[in-house]
This record gives C-alpha cells, sequence and structure tokens, in this order.
C-alpha cells in the first residue's frame, strides 16, 4: 500500500499535466476575443469608408483623398479607442497611440506598423482608387426613366479593409498554432451610390413635374372639378374644418416645410 509521500507525487504529476492543457487555453482563449474585437472594428471601418463615399463622390461634390481615409481609418478605428476625432490626426507606432487590449500574453502589440498593418481598398479586384471600387451592373438597363432621373450606371460600390495581425513569438509549443498563423482579416461593405435622391424640395418638385416620371399632372386639368367635389366633403360629409383635401396635379400642396426655428 502506497504511503503518503507517494500520494503526494502522484497529485504533483497529475497537476503538471493537466496544466499541459490547461495553461494553452488560459492563453490562446483570450487571444480569440481579441481577434473577434479586431474582427468587428475592420467591418466598422469598411462601413466608414463605405459610407463616407456616399456623401462625398464625383457626382455630388468630390471624393475624400484615398489616403486621408486611410489615415483616418487607422487613427479612428485601430489606435488608442480614446483617441480624440481630430482632422490630420495620424496613428503612430507608438505605445500612447495603441489600442492597450490588442497585445499578445508577452505585452508585444497585434498591430506593429499601422501603415503597413491596416490596408485600405476598392473594388473587388482590390484597387487602389475610388474608381476601382465600382463593379459593373446592368440592374438598371431595363429602367426606361434612368435619363430622367438622372441615374447613373457605374453600378455598386465597395470598401475593403483589411488588417495583417502579428503572430504571437515563436519557440513555445504550449501556443503552437498561434506563432505561425499569419491572420489577416478583412471586410467589405458594398453600397449603392448613385440612387436618384433630390437635393432639395424644389429638385424634387421639378422631378415630378415631368408628366413621363409622374402620370398624375395630368390629372390637374380637371382639377377644378374635383376641387368642388373636395370642397363639398371637406365641408358638408366629413365636417373637417379647414382641412383640405389634396389637390389633383398639384406638386406644391405636398411640400414639407420645415421652420426657420427647426433650420438653426
Amino acid at each position: 500500500m502506497p504511503g503518503p509521500s507517494s500520494q503526494q507525487g502522484q497529485a504533483l504529476t497529475e497537476f503538471l499535466v493537466a496544466s499541459l492543457v490547461v495553461v494553452p487555453l488560459f492563453l490562446l482563449i483570450p487571444m480569440v476575443g481579441k481577434y473577434q474585437d479586431m474582427a468587428h472594428n475592420t467591418l466598422m471601418a469598411s462601413r466608414y469608408v463605405a459610407f463616407d463615399a456616399i456623401t462625398r463622390n464625383d457626382r455630388l461634390n468630390s471624393w475624400k483623398p484615398e489616403a486621408q481615409l486611410a489615415q483616418e481609418v487607422q487613427r479612428r478605428f485601430f489606435s488608442n479607442s480614446r483617441a480624440p476625432i481630430k482632422t490630420g490626426d495620424a496613428a503612430g507606432n507608438f505605445r500612447s497611440h495603441r489600442n492597450g487590449m490588442w497585445t499578445d500574453a508577452f505585452g508585444n502589440p497585434l498591430l506593429r506598423n499601422f501603415d503597413q498593418d491596416v490596408r485600405v481598398s476598392y473594388g473587388f479586384g482590390n484597387g487602389t482608387t475610388h474608381n476601382a471600387g465600382f463593379s459593373g451592373s446592368r440592374d438598371g438597363d431595363p429602367f426606361l426613366l434612368m435619363g430622367r432621373f438622372d441615374l447613373s450606371r457605374r453600378g455598386i460600390y465597395t470598401a475593403n479593409v483589411a488588417v495583417t495581425v502579428a503572430n504571437l513569438p515563436a519557440g513555445l509549443r504550449l501556443i503552437e498554432p498561434f506563432d505561425n498563423i499569419n491572420l489577416v482579416i478583412s471586410r467589405s461593405t458594398t453600397v449603392l451610390l448613385d440612387p436618384w435622391a433630390g437635393r432639395g424640395p424644389q429638385d424634387v418638385q421639378n422631378r415630378l413635374r415631368d408628366t413621363v416620371v409622374n402620370p398624375g399632372n395630368l390629372l390637374a386639368n380637371i382639377r377644378p372639378m374635383t376641387d368642388l367635389v373636395v370642397d363639398g366633403l371637406d365641408g358638408r360629409l366629413l365636417d373637417l374644418g379647414n382641412i383640405r383635401g389634396p389637390r389633383l396635379g398639384d406638386v406644391q400642396f405636398w411640400r414639407d416645410v420645415v421652420p426657420a426655428d427647426r433650420l438653426r
């Protein structure tokens, strides 16, 4: 029958064997969470680039320079999460600009160089310019009113953001294969930049005055007759007081007016 000393030795052996499984889990599970956090920020960065193109493009004003967009993505999504949003602010490869959570178990940064490890590209071919972001589409070909609405045929616009994550230090079997994983996280966002939208109420009204676009304009010729009927219903049957019914063919009647004090 084994004595107490042999039992103590057995417990130590079992602990060491279990440590071979438990210790890697403690080291690597937090890394998986950090990878997921970086993937989420990569997705948000691709949306930032795509949504910026909705408001800044050659159909409305001018594109935001590609280098400026890349700089903003690096600083606002992949550096210190408390970084202020400032024009022209760039991420530097030093401690105060890094995300404090994105380090390995040994304190090494997972993003070593912002310029090299965070890349913004455009389109399915990962081009370097905004024009490369468009991929041809035939969705608008059958639409007879494309010309009247001044729609573009450029198709959809895709923004890509890719992040190269540093491997964990080599030489430790406990962290394999994360020491040679060569992980690259990439996300894309695709939007339609050229749907028709009026620049203001007057632009919308000008479009709707076109009889081909808005056949309801043809009803304007019988408006005097319908006005009498509507006024009669308003005042006698519906008893709505000063509320008037719709005016056929009258675009002005449907204009949304925002009070001046709401525009300050």
